[in-house]
């Protein structure tokens, strides 16, 4: 009696030719999108030339600290992790996966990079680079600016568009990362001297600024349907449903957004206790003589 042949393994399913069950590896793995190399490329190149001619001198050391350089460096390589790897290319497979890749862009690469830039840059406002600063790092500018891209990029129609006409892949998360450039520059201020906005208004800003993220975080949470087309039937990472992958990115959006409301509510109570010690304590009225 002859032993039966076994049969080969089934392949795991796929969609278009992607993996559904990709690793961390998988997803890190190389992509080159020059949208974003060469600028990065430009900027870190500037950044190191500018640190190590400074860094020559006592000043330059105190201007340029090294955990200035490591947050811009941390911030740098999670930039090119987020743009020039293999999960950028996967928009369409997860909603999650995709939403998880803005929030780097929005709520960790931006203050890393702000916070290396160096102390005591001086611009004048009224002329040159100072004066655009100026306007682009005005709240009321940022927070336009910022609520536009969330609002526009999350309603059925604006993103349905964008994954359609591919703009999801590559202008929405240029558009994130530089609108929300602007708005962690105004909450942690580091060009003093063409933003003179007080600790109170940025906290104010902080907070104001958050809401239309956490807006959006809530619909995706409580939403009974998928509210974007290009995902009702797709085929999703990890065997999620597309309703699956909706929540999961209101989550992600919604957890990546508290670190900057908690700092908003730090900078309130910090301009609140200012604002009672500046004052003090009204004066006794003095006692009327008896009789």
């Amino acid at each position: 009696m002859s032993t039966p042949t076994p049969l080969p393994p089934v392949p795991p399913p796929s969609g278009g030719g992607i993996d559904l069950n990709p690793t961390l590896a998988d997803l890190l793995r190389l992509h080159v999108d020059p949208v974003f190399l060469l600028p990065m490329l430009l900027a870190a190149a500037l950044y190191a030339w500018r640190c190590a001619q400074a860094r020559r001198t006592p000043e330059g050391r105190a201007r340029w600290p090294l955990w200035r350089v490591l947050s811009f460096a941390v911030g740098m390589v999670l930039l090119f992790l987020t743009t020039q790897s293999l999960a950028g290319t996967m928009t369409q497979s997860s909603m999650a996966l995709y939403m998880a890749r803005l929030m780097v862009l929005a709520e960790l690469v931006p203050p890393l990079l702000v916070l290396g830039v160096p102390r005591g840059v001086r611009l004048d406002p009224r002329r040159g680079l100072g004066r655009v600063l100026n306007v682009l790092l005005d709240p009321w500018v940022a927070l336009a600016l910022w609520t536009a891209v969330i609002v526009f990029w999350n309603v059925p129609a604006g993103f349905n568009a964008s994954i359609v006409t591919n703009t999801a892949a590559s202008l929405l998360p240029a558009l994130y990362l530089l609108s929300s450039l602007l708005v962690w520059g105004v909450v942690l201020r580091p060009l003093p001297s063409v933003q003179p906005a007080g600790i109170g208004s940025r906290g104010w800003f902080g907070l104001i600024a958050s809401l239309p993220m956490m807006a959006v975080a809530a619909v995706w949470l409580y939403a009974r349907d998928v509210l974007y087309t290009p995902y009702v039937n797709a085929l999703c990472l990890w065997n999620l449903t597309p309703l699956q992958n909706q929540q999961i990115s209101g989550w992600i959006m919604m957890l990546a957004g508290m670190p900057a409301l908690a700092l908003a509510f730090i900078q309130l109570m910090m301009w609140l206790i200012k604002l009672s010690e500046g004052q003090g304590m009204p004066p006794k009225p003095d006692a009327q003589p008896q009789g």
